[in-house]
């Protein structure tokens, strides 16, 4: 075997070389794969089956939701849902007190994944409140799943932990997943449907993450954009969802623009009639932004 030969096989075309990781080697399936394939507590359970990273990443991400009350932006749930996605990537979980004796080599592999894996879903890096919350999160999942999961006593969990804190409910039974009857709380997941849930949870918040960027960027150029641009506007770029409709609208030619609409036409509901002429501010071209005439009815036009 040679000693620099650390690929793995994905698919018929597809090899992850962990040496040298690219961001575009993986799919979103092939890591939700690894995920749910790649189990906690060394692999023990006092259930049949042990828990994998992809069940815990999900309970992790519905704890941290529900201690924001108010709802958890999409980046920082996808934040959320994807710091263990280098275990499933390498095949491992390793267990936090071996973690100082696996040394500097095993620290920079990991370090590199988790770079590539920020880099391929344009992760935002942690602020030191978010990171605190987070790792709130992760030790009120990792306690009661030591008591729920791994069989631990509460005295061992206070004096592996420090706090014996853990949640009696599963989050998971309250976070309106489509778990089949018959699952009870606390219950490891069968594996292909652990990557199913955390398949279909990666890629609705990476549509959102993705939407909120897209939001971002444009109201950024929008309070960039000079007087006369913006005195044509009817409404406001807030980056903001809930406020502005974000539109990809192409024409028969095949000249397409990606932006949010700001004038036209209403139906009665309050939404942007789309077979009618609107016009969007983009920022394709320009750093200050632009403002394009749209004619719904001859355009396709879809929702973004």
């Amino acid at each position: 075997m040679r000693a620099d030969r650390a690929w793995v096989r994905l698919g018929p075309d597809r090899r992850l070389n962990l040496l040298d990781l690219r961001p575009d080697a993986w799919t979103d399936e092939d890591l939700a794969t690894g995920l749910s394939r790649t189990y906690r507590w060394g692999g023990h359970s006092r259930w049949e089956l042990p828990l994998s990273v992809a069940q815990h990443s999900l309970t992790v991400l519905a704890i941290r939701q529900r201690m924001e009350g108010r709802g958890l932006a999409a980046s920082a749930a996808f934040r959320e849902l994807l710091h263990d996605a280098d275990e499933g990537l390498l095949g491992f979980d390793c267990i936090t007190p071996l973690k100082p004796h696996m040394g500097e080599g095993y620290a920079r592999l990991t370090r590199n994944l988790q770079a590539a894996i920020a880099d391929r879903y344009r992760l935002l890096p942690w602020s030191s409140e978010e990171y605190l919350l987070h790792k709130r999160a992760d030790r009120l999942a990792a306690n009661s799943e030591a008591r729920h999961v791994a069989g631990w006593s509460l005295d061992e969990i206070r004096e592996e932990f420090g706090t014996a804190e853990i949640l009696e409910e599963d989050p998971l039974h309250q976070g309106g997943l489509a778990l089949p009857p018959g699952l009870r709380p606390w219950e490891p997941w069968p594996p292909k449907l652990s990557a199913r849930l955390f398949l279909t949870r990666l890629q609705n918040l990476s549509d959102q993450s993705w939407r909120d960027r897209a939001l971002a960027q444009l109201a950024a150029a929008f309070s960039r954009a000079p007087d006369r641009l913006r005195h044509r506007c009817a409404a406001q770029v807030q980056g903001d969802a809930r406020h502005d409709t974000l539109v990809r609208a192409e024409a028969p030619t095949g000249e397409a623009w990606e932006g949010v609409i700001v004038a036209g036409e209403r139906d009665e509901a309050g939404a942007w009639l789309l077979d009618s002429e609107f016009t969007i501010f983009t920022d394709d071209e320009r750093p200050e932004g632009q403002l394009i005439t749209v004619q719904g009815w001859n355009c396709h036009v879809e929702l973004l």
